[in-house]
C-alpha cells in the first residue's frame, strides 16, 4: 500500500519527466531527463523521512522500484537492483 509521501516519476505528454508525490495532483518537479527526475525524487524522499520510489518507462509501465531510506525496506537481501 503507498503512503502519500511515495513518489512516481514518469514521462509527461510533452516528453519531460515528472517527479510527483503520490497525494498530489501536480507535479513537484520537472525535467529533461529520467535521472535528474529520479535524483530529485530520492532527494525528497530522504528530507520526508524515507518512501518508496516508483519509476515509469517510456511506455508508463513500471521498470523501477525502490526503497529510499530511512523508509523500511521489507526484503533487503533480494534487493539486488541498487
Amino acid at each position: 500500500m503507498s503512503k502519500p509521501q511515495d513518489r512516481t516519476v514518469s514521462r509527461r505528454d510533452d516528453g519531460t519527466w515528472q517527479n510527483k508525490r503520490q497525494d498530489a495532483e501536480r507535479a513537484s518537479s520537472v525535467h529533461t531527463t529520467q535521472a535528474e527526475a529520479q535524483e530529485a525524487a530520492r532527494r525528497m524522499l530522504g528530507n520526508q523521512g524515507g518512501g518508496e520510489l516508483t519509476t515509469m518507462g517510456v511506455k508508463g509501465k513500471i521498470v523501477s522500484k525502490d526503497t529510499i531510506k530511512p523508509g523500511n525496506d521489507p526484503n533487503p537481501p533480494r534487493d539486488t537492483e541498487h
